[in-house]
């Protein structure tokens, strides 16, 4: 999964489809993001000394990861997510439709340089 937090992604199924937000967490085990103002649910909450009024607490539920795009920082539009080597043998994330660089993933490793 190439999302990481504070990416900007845009939802592209489901009831929120067309939403955009920020990626707040990131599950790697079980595929999904918690994405700012998406997916929102009513959790009820008894009354107790932290909540002394009690009621319904809005609050957001994470979304399968394939069900979210990362929005291109050049084309501001959807974009797929890649992996690629630099020269120096660092590894960067791009956007596929346009090749915009997305930021590092590891650092430069001689092995994976090009000579």
């Amino acid at each position: 999964m190439n999302i990481k937090v504070n990416d900007t992604v845009e939802i592209i199924t489901g009831d929120d489809k067309g939403v955009r937000g920020k990626v707040l967490s990131v599950d790697h085990q079980s595929g999904k993001v918690l994405v700012e103002g998406v997916n929102r649910v009513y959790k009820h909450v008894r009354r107790s000394q932290k909540n002394p009024q009690g009621g319904r607490l809005s609050k957001e539920m994470p979304v399968q990861a394939s069900n979210v795009m990362l929005i291109c920082p050049q084309t501001n539009k959807p974009t797929r997510v890649g992996v690629r080597y630099r020269e120096d043998g660092s590894k960067e994330r791009y956007a596929k439709s346009s090749g915009a660089s997305l930021g590092d993933i590891a650092p430069a490793k001689a092995t994976y340089a090009k000579k």
